[in-house]
């Protein structure tokens, strides 16, 4: 049979599919998902499986689904070779079954969702268009959960709105942060992971960065030292740090909060050792120990520099693991949870030391678990949290009093407890001081 002869079983087939599409794009506008991903050949079974919490099926399915299009190719090009057809008969045999199995599994989770009997879902599998039709026209069928998406409109800020932010954080000095957006490809989806995000931090401010878990704050420091590059434009002094890397990184710290420090190595060789790797190649002998010497005396370690790693308290590691990063010098200074696992007067001592670090006119980030017995030493506060689409926003930044006035809290948890979600014991009024921040700043500029 020749490629191009079309019988009318193959018209009506067609008509069914599309009749089904239709039907399923409906379905998918339930779920907040693009109805044309249901013209898709394969896309609109894994879409299928997102919707009913079965994305794992749905991939398989997609897979499986798309190997019948080439063995159905081979079928009609081989047709007269008998021997060769009993095989891929069979391949495509297979293939069907596996794509039904996989089908019937994510329709039975479908099912449970609409709350209709898990007979349809066989009625599904063998007469797709019915289903596709009743349940994507009917009201009646409303899922109890709608998909999460990470991309389509904003559901906070309007264009006009977002446009004029951008020129709120335009500055030749300190740190300017222009964060569009910063996104990830999951299969067939992306995710934004932060948008939306511009301010300006001026030099000898200590900063602390507050959001929930999720929230991107880890994203948001990435973005911003050039770790992993966002749809952005970072400035430090004028200078880009994307364009010119190279050029800055040593004037760029990053503290993790786990350390990788050698535990059989003394403090002075160990800061030793990091000042080879952090200062620039063109450093004498004299000026690198110079520089050594000078750190452990701001951090309070010359009276251990003999000592090992590994005999040092927790405090006096934590100093040794930030004095590595602080090394080379940095203008910029991040660092994420450099209080973990300290009490408090120890964290409070180590906040000090930063302290002092923003006060010779430098700029320090710093996340912290445990703000409120230290707020008092920072001079702003960003605070980060998840949009209704679990997308990290700007909710605030200014100063701690400001945030206080603004949040209506008098406490940086009571800030947390009113933007997190509710499914995380929260307020969920992320929206609302997204919006509210937004429009103070175009208003103030």
């Amino acid at each position: 049979m020749s490629l191009l002869e079309i019988s009318v079983q193959d018209v009506i087939s067609f008509a069914c599919w599309l009749v089904a599409s239709y039907g399923l794009s409906k379905i998918f506008k339930k779920f907040h998902i693009e109805g044309w991903w249901a013209f898709i050949p394969g896309a609109r079974i894994y879409w299928l499986g997102r919707c009913a919490d079965r994305e794992d099926d749905g991939k398989i399915a997609m897979i499986f689904e798309l190997l019948t299009f080439p063995v159905m190719l081979a079928m009609q090009l081989l047709n007269e070779n008998l021997e060769v057809m009993k095989y891929i008969l069979l391949l495509n045999i297979f293939l069907g079954i596996v794509c039904m199995i996989y089908k019937a599994r994510i329709c039975i989770d479908l099912c449970g969702d609409l709350k209709v009997n898990k007979n349809w879902a066989w009625l599904w599998v063998f007469a797709e268009v019915i289903p596709c039709l009743v349940w994507g026209f009917s009201d009646k069928y409303t899922p109890s959960k709608a998909l999460l998406r990470y991309n389509g409109l904003d559901p906070v800020l309007d264009d006009e709105l977002i446009h004029s932010l951008e020129d709120t954080s335009a500055s030749d000095n300190g740190l300017s942060v222009k964060i569009k957006d910063r996104t990830v490809r999951n299969f067939l989806d992306k995710r934004y992971l932060l948008r939306e995000i511009f301010m300006t931090i001026e030099p000898g401010h200590m900063v602390l960065l507050l959001g929930g878990s999720g929230a991107g704050k880890t994203t948001f420091i990435n973005a911003v030292t050039g770790y992993e590059k966002a749809n952005a434009e970072i400035l430090l002094d004028g200078m880009n740090v994307y364009d010119e890397y190279d050029k800055m990184k040593y004037s760029i710290g990053f503290v993790p909060q786990l350390d990788l420090i050698r535990s059989n190595d003394t403090v002075y060789r160990t800061l030793y050792d990091a000042a080879l790797l952090r200062l620039p190649s063109d450093t004498t002998l004299s000026d690198l120990t110079k520089r050594v010497k000078e750190v452990l005396e701001q951090f309070g370690l010359a009276t251990v520099k003999a000592s090992l790693v590994e005999k040092l308290s927790g405090g006096q590691r934590k100093r040794l693991s930030i004095a590595m990063e602080y090394i080379s010098d940095p203008y910029l200074f991040v660092l994420d949870e450099p209080d973990s696992g300290l009490d408090g007067v120890i964290a409070r001592d180590l906040m000090r030391r930063l302290r002092t670090i923003a006060n010779e006119g430098k700029i320090v980030i710093v996340i912290t678990h445990t703000p409120d017995r230290v707020a008092d030493l920072f001079d702003d506060i960003i605070v980060l949290a998840k949009d209704s689409k679990r997308t990290g926003r700007l909710a605030f930044y200014g100063s701690i009093d400001e945030a206080r006035e603004f949040f209506g809290q008098n406490t940086m948890e009571g800030i947390l407890r009113v933007i997190n979600q509710k499914d995380e014991g929260g307020e969920g009024r992320s929206d609302e001081f997204v919006l509210k921040y937004a429009e103070r700043q175009v208003v103030s500029k």
